[in-house]
């Protein structure tokens, strides 16, 4: 280490060569806010000065702009459907060298473990992986998973080198109550100096303050201007999402000033592989944003130095002295298009390819995660549901958004008043069945805006639990979607008249494939596809969007095993009304 720290001083003061020397390029300040020239010295993957100097490699850029390589402040890999590796190599080519992961989808299903799992996945790869420990297994007592974490069981995780702090703590009602566990995983985070992220979906300014003085810095669920002034206004991190179904930056982004930008970052949170690949991930965040009137620069440093800000990242996120040397060379500023990508001053992206990237080895613990969907045989009658007075809470979609309305609406029954579903009033059957202890639990609800037409539709990724959670427009479909996700242990089917049209196996915990990025694309698009031919919506995704139905912390109206889920007041209540 000294040795090493000898050679950097020694090439900053010029006296030895650098490894790397990077010539006529134009370089992002993040400090300043201001575009620099020089030559930019490399030692042993380190920046080491800016300046004139010579190197014994020399990159010459060209004209081209240097930017620090992207971070994304908040991102579950399982939502991706890919193992880290192969989720790492999607980002590389976006120029996205670092993520801040909440691994709590995994930890729903194997709590430990999964956590593990993930850790040991994402070591000595070309790709920085972060993580936060998940906050709140189950995301409530009102719905079962496969594990359930406390305190204790998160303890000896903090003195892992790459875990920060305390994933989003989206349980609200426990902070607010001072609930001796929920209390105990934040002092313990404070304990080792760890950093604490926020979930303050639907909260109120006065909720805040509840949030703040438990030490909670960080929060990714804004969706409003006013939402968003109110977070900055107390001295929270503004996390700015674009995700597959959650898309707030185009309502948020004008809350970004010149005065508080260093408060604001960006994150994916949930993005699909599809939409990784096409769009891209936080690149497409910086270039949305830079559409919309926000200064380039600007745009860059909250991609960048705010984020490795926010989490201590003290050696990333810039293009200076003492910061490792994760860059990008971009065309210009306005398409932000990646040419090369380096990662510790080595070429880890060019020319639309991967130069080289590390083979995984097959872990030994893949096996134990297999085999996790386990539920009783179902019949017709499990998902029937009595409405006498032929009107029912009903769960309404917002399209590209976590967030669902409560509305009351009159439905189609039967002879024996159970409900029937109807195209016409685009009111599908919903059903949440248990799938990690076989505890028949099944929760049945009515949900509006899907959209589809025909059959039925069912995954294993059903947030925060993971449940299998299906939607169709009759039982017999339903009942064979569900029967398919037993049968390949877990992933996403789409059934049409009794057939399968697409099918996705996810056998690790239900929720990914250790198999390469290309074919689980190539998969995705049958998926996509049959979407079609059963006359799903085409605005919004309906596989990601039937996945955050079942998620009882974000309003107004949810579903999980346990039934049907008033996000505001905090407890279940009847599919029928009075």
């Amino acid at each position: 280490m000294i040795n090493t720290l000898k050679k950097r001083i020694s090439v900053a003061a010029g006296k030895v060569p650098a490894d790397i020397v990077i010539k006529n390029g134009k370089i992002i300040d993040v400090f300043t806010g201001e575009m620099t020239e020089g030559d930019i010295a490399i030692a042993d993957g380190y920046f080491a000065g800016i300046g004139n100097y010579i190197g014994i490699e020399t990159i010459d850029a060209k004209g081209r702009i240097v930017s620090p390589t992207f971070i994304d402040g908040h991102v579950h890999i399982e939502s991706s459907m890919l193992i880290p590796s192969e989720f790492a190599k999607v980002l590389l080519a976006h120029g996205v060298t670092t993520a801040i992961c909440d691994p709590h989808e995994i930890a729903n299903v194997f709590g430990r473990e999964g956590i593990q799992f993930m850790l040991d996945s994402s070591e000595n790869l070309p790709f920085d992986f972060f993580f936060m420990l998940p906050s709140c297994v189950p995301a409530t007592q009102f719905e079962h998973s496969g594990a359930v974490l406390k305190a204790e069981d998160l303890k000896s995780f903090y003195t892992h080198p790459r875990v920060l702090g305390l994933a989003e703590v989206m349980n609200f009602p426990a902070v607010e109550n001072a609930e001796i566990d929920m209390l105990d995983k934040i002092l313990h985070a404070r304990k080792y100096g760890k950093k604490i992220d926020g979930h303050a979906a639907g909260l109120s300014a006065n909720e805040l303050n509840v949030y703040l003085s438990a030490f909670i810095r960080t929060d990714h669920e804004s969706t409003t201007l006013e939402e968003a002034k109110e977070r900055l206004k107390r001295g929270m991190y503004l996390m700015i999402r674009e995700g597959t179904v959650a898309k707030d930056l185009k309502q948020l982004i004008n809350v970004v000033t010149e005065r508080n930008s260093r408060r604001c970052l960006f994150v994916t949170d949930d993005k699909h592989l599809n939409d990784l690949i096409s769009q891209g991930s936080i690149d497409h965040n910086v270039r949305l944003a830079i559409s919309l009137g926000l200064n380039p620069i600007t745009a860059i440093q909250m991609a960048t130095i705010n984020a490795a800000e926010c989490f201590g990242l003290e050696t990333k996120g810039a293009i200076a002295p003492g910061y490792q040397a994760d860059f990008i060379l971009l065309e210009d500023l306005n398409s932000i298009k990646i040419s090369e990508v380096y990662k510790d001053g080595k070429l880890i992206f060019e020319n639309g390819q991967l130069v080289s990237f590390p083979q995984k080895e097959h872990m030994a613990s893949l096996q134990r995660l297999q085999r996790t969907v386990r539920f009783h045989e179902l019949s017709e009658n499990d998902l029937q549901i009595q409405v006498k007075t032929m009107k029912a809470n009903i769960i309404e979609i917002v399209p590209n958004s976590l967030i669902t309305k409560h509305k009351v609406e009159n439905v189609d029954v039967s002879n024996g008043n159970y409900f029937i579903p109807s195209i016409k009033n685009d009111q599908l059957k919903l059903a949440v069945i248990e799938r990690h202890r076989e505890t028949k639990a099944i929760g049945l609800g009515i949900v509006k805006g899907l959209g589809l037409q025909s059959g039925a539709i069912a995954t294993t990724i059903a947030h925060d639990s993971h449940n299998l959670v299906i939607a169709g427009t009759n039982d017999k479909d339903m009942l064979l979607a569900a029967k398919e996700i037993l049968d390949m242990q877990g992933g996403l089917v789409i059934i049409q008249e009794e057939k399968i049209l697409a099918s996705l196996p996810l056998t690790i915990a239900g929720l990914m494939s250790e198999r390469p990025f290309q074919e689980i694309n190539k998969e995705l698009s049958k998926i996509h596809h049959a979407l079609t031919k059963i006359g799903a919506k085409s605005d919004f995704n309906p596989f990601l969007t039937l996945s955050f139905l079942t998620l009882p912390v974000i309003p107004e109206l949810k579903l999980t095993d346990t039934g049907l889920f008033h996000v505001s007041s905090f407890k279940h209540i009847d599919v029928a009304t009075i």
